[in-house]
């Protein structure tokens, strides 16, 4: 028998007691898991005002130089802020710890595995990634006992037959049209299709969203983690700093630089004696 006489007719409860449960479960179980994740995560500690002072001076020289090209300050002017900032990244003024001493030995990266603020993030990973795993794993086992076997929904578009081991999934019939979607399939199908419904509910940094659970609880606590070497070494920074305010005070141009005999030659006003 062809695949073109086979006609299946689905009893309206089916949609009404398996389709329809299923989604809003599984909508309503990723709102909730948002907002639980939400709650472990510990708030951001607050940083030291020294450290804040020490990332704001390296922010405040580069926004310097980024302006050395029709710079709003005049020459006098900006090589006066260049060399102050210059000379005050030489003494280690900015430095969290203050400046450098001469005889002090080295420091060696933090070692994750002792450090707690590491052991923490790890910790946050992986309670994360298990508040991820744990209710899609109790989902399709409730979808596997209860409703193993059901065809849900017909697709309203043609698709070819290499979609028939992704869309009936414990439904194994030769016959049966590819556009016919089973319970489990249909899991997976709202499992990486509400991410969308998702971003407009929750927004776009949420939770819920499927893709984050496609790496493993340790590759997650990893990423979270800081890894060795990470912090950055601000006295290293503040001298190669120093060295670009030096090249881009060559590159300083004032933007207001002949502004008035500019503008008398833009309007036709300057003599040809001026000129």
């Amino acid at each position: 028998m062809s695949s073109s006489t086979v006609s299946l007719y689905l009893d309206p409860q089916i949609r009404d007691w398996v389709l329809f449960p299923i989604t809003v479960v599984m909508i309503l179980v990723g709102i909730l898991r948002h907002y639980v994740v939400l709650l472990l995560q510990s708030p951001p500690k607050k940083m030291p005002r020294k450290a804040i002072r020490e990332q704001r001076a390296l922010v405040r020289s580069q926004i310097l130089r980024a302006t050395s090209a029709n710079s709003p300050l005049p020459p006098s002017y900006y090589k006066s802020i260049s060399q102050y900032l210059s000379q005050a990244f030489a003494d280690g003024t900015y430095l969290k710890d203050g400046p450098p001493k001469g005889d002090a030995p080295a420091t060696a990266p933090p070692n994750p595995l002792t450090d707690p603020g590491a052991m923490e993030g790890m910790m946050a990973g992986m309670k994360t990634q298990m508040v991820m795993m744990v209710p899609q794993m109790i989902i399709m086992g409730w979808i596997n006992f209860f409703f193993q076997g059901f065809v849900l929904i017909k697709l309203p578009f043609p698709l070819t037959l290499g979609f028939k081991s992704m869309l009936q999934r414990g439904v194994e019939t030769p016959d049966m049209d590819v556009r016919w979607v089973s319970s489990l399939s249909w899991y997976f199908l709202n499992f990486f299709g509400l991410n969308g419904l998702y971003r407009l509910i929750l927004g776009g940094e949420n939770a819920a969203d499927s893709s984050r659970e496609m790496t493993t609880p340790f590759a997650a606590a990893a990423a979270a983690a800081p890894q060795p070497g990470q912090a950055q070494d601000y006295n290293k920074l503040f001298k190669a700093e120093r060295d670009n305010l030096e090249f881009s005070e060559g590159l300083h141009s004032w933007v207001a630089q002949d502004v008035d005999t500019r503008i008398l030659q833009k309007y036709g006003r300057l003599s040809a004696d001026a000129k």
